[in-house]
């Protein structure tokens, strides 16, 4: 078990990575009228609010897909309220005695007079990653993660292969360098799209995918990519259990893929995090993701009339576990008093639900919201040493009323015959789609090139409907840095170039993609040309 206390000069680092050449080449000096009014970790939130991955979160899935209602949340509406809990938060714990103590033990590396710098960072970077931590969320919610991991490992013999349709395209010598290349794959590699995470698609996303100039993306600040790692490990060790208990909480899922490795190395040396030991705010965000999608999903669900506010309290009120819970009773004791109020204005039966379930939410998420400040203030010693083995969330006085909202969300919004059918739908989507595009990605002439021509006129159309940028990036036709991988498998690249664009994508644009390139399907390609 790793130990030893984390240096909070170090973890609200506001250093990036160099640039290859300066960014004020163009223009070394500022005008004397410009103001320089932000912090470098709040210019990150400015970065990725402004980022086009931001805001197609608007078109993907948070629980119900394809919602036309504008009153149910979608990704991006769940990443606002998500990133204003948390610098909530934020705010609170700098102002307060821990905030002190935070202050004092990041001025033995920031120095005395530190304290303006540390209460900036700290909502500045919670603000950041609560926007930033879905951004690379396939659509269709987590249906999108499960179809590509499903069709990678239906495919495995012919990604993982030489199939008799590549040889008639290939040709022998292609064969031979396919079986090379493939050669060069390790288990690692194999497991990043075995497993394929959103969460390490999104430090993807942020630190690749989006400014095309010498590959560092939004060059965000160590302290935010640092405190955005919600896992920390690569998909060879995601999920493992210890001793026959269940993995820690950091190390459930993948943190990171193998392209990424060399700069999560960085961003953790940068940042003092030993081992996989969380950034201390990756805590604060994870709670509040979970406090959003815990009340917010049950609230959507009601605005959908799936259920009523009256189904909400009924399910929580016969919770045996929560007769005695001082906790939950509070939060129910203010959600009948909220009926009644609501009842007494006499609005109508529709808006009586609605108004309702405004002010139980209000209540539960301010209740949680203390919770999980207080959970943190009680762990803080052990956050800054070993690490939490379990979400914040669940440590603290919230845990029983959390996983009884958790229970009726699953039983009245997720498993919803609507919700189903259209997550099937969008499903089969994706699978349909990664045939397609795979065959544009594959089907060339050069194996060793994969800018060169493309063996039929399907493949070429279909190649030519992935995001440029993303080809620039496969193509290599933009020098990486020197501390970017660049000797990855031709065979990775090519399975990462097909993730980056369905990740990118939203779900209307899925479904449009999917059936133009339906329309356009002459066949597979039967020779070279």
């Amino acid at each position: 078990m790793t130990t030893g206390w984390l240096d909070w000069g170090k973890l609200l680092s506001d250093g990036r990575f160099p640039r290859a050449e300066p960014e004020d080449r163009a223009e070394p000096g500022s005008p004397p009228w410009m103001v320089n009014s932000r912090t470098e970790t709040e210019r990150d939130f400015d970065r990725i609010l402004f980022a086009t991955p931001t805001r197609r979160l608007g078109d993907k899935t948070q629980v119900f897909p394809l919602e036309r209602n504008e009153s149910i949340r979608n990704r991006l509406t769940h990443s606002y309220e998500v990133a204003n809990l948390a610098r909530s938060i934020g705010t609170h714990v700098v102002y307060s005695d821990l905030g002190a103590r935070i202050v004092e033990e990041a001025s033995g590396t920031l120095g005395r007079g530190c304290a303006d710098r540390v209460r900036r960072a700290v909502p500045a970077i919670l603000s950041a990653i609560g926007l930033a931590h879905d951004l690379g969320n396939p659509p269709f919610g987590h249906q999108g993660e499960e179809a590509v991991r499903h069709w990678v490992r239906a495919n495995e013999r012919e990604i993982f292969g030489v199939s008799e349709k590549q040889k008639a395209f290939l040709g022998e010598r292609g064969a031979n360098l396919v079986h090379a290349d493939l050669e060069r794959m390790t288990p690692r590699q194999r497991d990043d799209f075995r497993h394929f995470e959103g969460n390490a698609q999104t430090l993807r996303t942020l630190t690749r995918l989006q400014v095309v100039k010498d590959n560092r993306g939004l060059n965000l600040t160590f302290g935010t990519l640092s405190a955005l790692m919600k896992y920390t490990v690569p998909s060879d060790r995601a999920g493992r259990h210890v001793h026959g208990e269940a993995a820690p909480a950091a190390t459930r899922k993948v943190g990171y893929f193998t392209s990424e490795a060399e700069l999560v190395e960085r961003i953790r040396q940068e940042t003092g995090l030993p081992g996989y030991v969380r950034h201390p705010l990756t805590y604060i965000m994870e709670a509040c993701d979970d406090i959003a999608y815990l009340i917010i999903d049950a609230e959507d669900a009601i605005k959908k009339q799936l259920v009523s506010f009256a189904d909400l309290m009924a399910w929580l009120e016969n919770r045996q576990e929560l007769f005695n819970d001082e906790f939950s009773q509070w939060i129910l004791r203010h959600g009948r008093a909220g009926a009644c109020q609501a009842r007494d204005a006499r609005l109508p039966p529709s808006e009586i639900n609605d108004v309702s379930m405004q002010i139980f939410r209000a209540n539960a998420i301010s209740a949680m919201v203390s919770a999980v400040i207080r959970a943190f203030e009680d762990r803080y010693d052990t956050i800054m040493t070993t690490g939490l083995d379990e979400p914040l969330l669940d440590l603290s006085i919230a845990r029983p009323f959390a996983e009884a909202i958790k229970d009726f969300d699953f039983q009245h919004a997720y498993r919803n015959r609507r919700v189903l059918e259209i997550e099937l739908s969008g499903f089969n989507t994706i699978h349909g789609l990664l045939d397609l595009l795979w065959r544009g990605i594959t089907e060339r002439e050069d194996f060793d090139n994969p800018a060169s021509r493309r063996t039929s006129p399907f493949a070429r159309y279909a190649y030519g409907r992935i995001s440029e940028n993303y080809r620039r990036v496969f193509e290599g036709r933009v020098p990486p840095p020197v501390d970017i991988r660049t000797d990855l498998p031709i065979r990775y690249r090519e399975l990462q170039l097909l993730t980056d664009m369905i990740a990118g994508m939203t779900d209307q644009f899925a479904i449009d993609l999917h059936e133009e390139l339906e329309r356009f399907n002459v066949g597979a390609s039967t020779g070279r040309r």
